[in-house]
């Protein structure tokens, strides 16, 4: 049987990223961060003083990305030009300026392009997954980048949900003011990459996993059962 190919996407806060980790560390897949894409590469746009305003200039260093992603659900790692850089690109300062990054189209062509390798890879039986597979994340994977994939789930939850996932994960509390802090990030960030994808309604074909109601456990479960029952389908 072919690699199999899981592909994940939703808006800021629904769990994709978490979600889609366990889900490939327990089917022994490979995992793809495709938002760490963008944020390294917009890392790499400030520490190399490009303006991101410049959308050429933008484009060309993203296209010169000296870019190293680990794909191991156990262990990701994200490392530009040798320097790790997995907590940096969690900074404020990254998630304030990532949108501009992007939502250039020639960056969004170049990495792209880098996922959809990265994806074709995992089906070699020497690739991390030994051919099984990859789980891939992020806004235009199941439409844009792997639209052919065996599985197209989108990960979905309410606008309060979202916030307070966020707020916890970045506040590590989900009370009034932790929420409001993280509220223009997170609405701000969607409203400008819908400007170039669209992630908040599933396109024909992709099944809608809503974890509004759901812990990460039970949403895990969810997504795993979509996997298991087109699994069986291509059986």
């Amino acid at each position: 049987m072919s690699a199999l190919v899981v592909a994940v996407d939703g808006p800021s806060g629904s769990g994709k990223s978490s979600v889609s980790r366990e889900v490939a560390r327990r089917l022994g897949l490979a995992y793809l961060d495709t938002g760490a894409m963008y944020r390294a590469a917009t890392w790499w746009c400030l520490h190399t003083g490009v303006a991101l305003d410049d959308r050429a200039a933008v484009a060309q260093a993203v296209r010169d990305l000296p870019l190293d992603q680990g794909v191991n659900p156990d262990a990701p790692h994200v490392v530009v030009d040798g320097t790790p850089v997995d907590d940096a690109i969690r900074e404020t300062r990254i998630s304030a300026a990532v949108s501009a990054v992007a939502t250039n189209l020639d960056v969004r062509d170049e990495l792209r392009r880098r996922q959809r390798a990265a994806i074709t890879e995992q089906a070699d039986a020497s690739s991390f997954s030994h051919g099984r597979g990859i789980v891939a994340e992020g806004r235009d994977i199941t439409t844009v980048v792997a639209p052919d994939a065996d599985v197209r789930v989108l990960l979905t939850a309410s606008e309060e949900a979202r916030l307070a996932r966020r707020a916890r994960d970045v506040h590590g509390s989900d009370d009034a003011a932790s929420v409001d802090a993280t509220r223009d990030q997170v609405l701000r960030r969607d409203a400008d990459d819908s400007t170039v994808v669209q992630f908040h309604v599933a396109a024909d074909g992709v099944v809608t996993v809503d974890s509004s109601d759901l812990d990460f456990e039970q949403t895990v479960a969810a997504v795993l059962a979509v996997v298991e029952q087109v699994g069986g389908q291509r059986a």
